[in-house]
Order: structure tokens, then sequence, then C-alpha cells
């Protein structure tokens, strides 16, 4: 789901050295596309607040004048929005952000992405209308009588087909249960780490609110011992010190963490040399709030010193 980026531009010459030193570090782009409903809006927002110079439903055939434009005013920051108002145009965009980095730009490519349930029910909240309602409506036009909400769900589902390209070659974000302040945080985040290297985001969650749609990798820890069912216990969290103690000196849990710390040594030199650029490692439980809270903070700290590292506990946010 990262994003996937051609072969090493050939090296510069010296001229081209000196050019780059007297303009700068390289400017760098974050395109924002998701699905519509999905906290574009709130994405760009936190961008803005961290200092990016940001333009909402740029039409993708003039990105690549757009960031020409921005170089030379010196930019060293710019995001862009984009959505599938712009459908006709958005085939173009993985090419165009690999010719961008292949002329030496930072380029991160987010896709925000929510359940279907979850965007059926905010279109209902605001009253907005889907940007590709009239298209599914006259796909349903030969019933007799036309389900609104039918047809919310037909444009939902058209557009996924249409951007799923778009969301294979970037970080995905999944939105369904984050609240506005959380979707910021993460957005930051994800900035804030390095370009060039890869990221691992270990994630927590709980079963019972479903599988994070961001996931590339899902590991259920539910068979561990629950601290859940400690009446002391029961109000903490796996970040707590009771929980910890509770939790290391189970044999299963530590085969656990290992097995999925071995897992991961074994595949993520092969995911960096596939220029993979975030791999997202989801954790389990039933809750979200012991089990899978205490391996992510466990794995965070074990890869830490190999790799740039993220850890979210999707439960604890919205608790």
């Amino acid at each position: 789901m990262s994003s996937v980026q051609p072969p090493a531009a050939p090296a510069a010459n010296n001229a081209d050295t000196a050019n780059q030193g007297a303009v700068g570090k390289a400017l760098e782009i974050t395109v924002i596309t998701g699905m519509s409903g999905s906290g574009k809006s709130v994405a760009l927002h936190a961008l803005e607040d961290a200092g990016y110079y940001c333009v909402d439903n740029l039409p993708p055939e003039l990105l690549l004048s757009f960031v020409a434009l921005e170089q030379k005013h010196k930019a060293q920051k710019v995001a862009i929005a984009m959505d599938v108002r712009s459908a006709s145009s958005l085939p173009l965009v993985p090419k165009q952000l690999q010719a961008l980095r292949a002329q030496g730009l930072v380029v991160r490519p987010l896709f925000l992405d929510a359940s279907t349930d979850t965007l059926v029910h905010r279109f209902s909240e605001t009253r907005r209308k889907h940007p590709l309602s009239n298209r599914a409506a006259a796909a349903s036009a030969a019933d007799s009588a036309v389900d609104p909400q039918r047809v919310l769900v037909e444009a939902i589902e058209l557009e996924r087909d249409m951007l799923v390209e778009l969301r294979e070659q970037a970080h995905v974000i999944d939105t369904s249960i984050l609240r506005t302040a959380q979707l910021q945080s993460y957005v930051k985040s994800i900035i804030s780490a390095p370009a060039s290297q890869l990221t691992l985001v270990f994630e927590s969650f709980g079963f019972k609110r479903g599988i994070p749609l961001d996931a590339d990798f899902v590991f259920d820890v539910r068979m561990l011992p629950n601290p859940y069912y400690e009446p002391a216990l029961k109000q903490q969290t796996g970040q707590d010190a009771d929980v910890i103690a509770f939790l290391q000196p189970h044999a299963e849990v530590q085969q656990m963490l290992l097995h999925i710390q071995q897992f991961l040594a074994y595949w993520l030199a092969a995911l960096a040399r596939d220029h993979r650029s975030y791999v997202t490692v989801a954790i389990g439980c039933t809750g979200g709030q012991h089990r899978s809270v205490y391996l992510v903070e466990q794995l965070s700290t074990a890869f830490a010193g190999q790799w740039v590292t993220l850890k979210r506990h999707r439960e604890l946010a919205v608790s």
C-alpha cells in the first residue's frame, strides 16, 4: 500500500550539485487523496498548521506545472489534495509522482480511507451529495424507484474502484473511527518521519471495532492471557506498569512477541528493497486496550534501532 519508487535518477554533475546546494533542501510534496468524506480537508489543515503551503482540489493536469512554479518561488513544503471530482485525470497522478521523484523531490502520497458504513453515515449526517451520485443514479435509472441510500453506496464503491491504483501507491490511513485531533496527529507523525527510509508503523486495535483498513500485516493475539479479567487491571492499559507486570511472565506472550519479531526481521529488508515507504503492522486483541497495546509498545522499542518506527493505539484514542 505504500508508494513504489522508480529507479534512482542518474548522479548529478558538478553544476547540478552546485545548483541544488544554492537552492537548498529539496522541495517536500505531500499529495493527499482518498475517499470522499474520509477527512482530506482535516489532513490538509494539519499540514497547513505544520507549515505547508496547501492547495485543495488541484486538477491533476496542473500538478507538474504547479510544482515547477513552487520551485521557482523557493518553496520548501507543499501539500496538495486531489479527489474524485477530477476523476477523468486521476490516472495521470501515479506517473506524475514518479516524475517528481526522478527530479530528486521528496514525495509523500497519503490516502485516506474509511469503511463504507462510516462514509454513508458521514454523508447522511452532513446531507452532502457524493460527487459520483449522479453517475451512480444514472446507472440505477432502470429501476422504477431509486433508493437514495443504495445510490450512495454504489457511488462509494464506484469511487473505490476508481482510486485503487492511487491507494496501492500511498500510505493509507483508516479514518473510520478517528476523531479530528487524532487524524491530525497521525498526519503530522507521518510527515515528520524521514521520507528516504522505510517507516514501520505499529498499530494496536480491538477486533470489536473491526480490523484497520490501513494494515499491511495483522496479528491476532486474542488467545493470550487477558488482563481485562483481573479487576485491578480492567481500567488500565498495556502501557501501565501493572499490566506489563501481568503480561511479561507469561511464556505465551513472550513467544508471540518473538514470533512477530522474527517474521518482521526476516521480511522488512525485502520490503525496503522493494521501495516500500511505509509498512503498517496491526496487532489486535478483543478490546485493543491491554494485550495489543503491550505488544505494540514492545515491538516499537525492539525495532526502533533498525528502522524509523511510529506507534498508534487506535482504541485508546477513541475511548
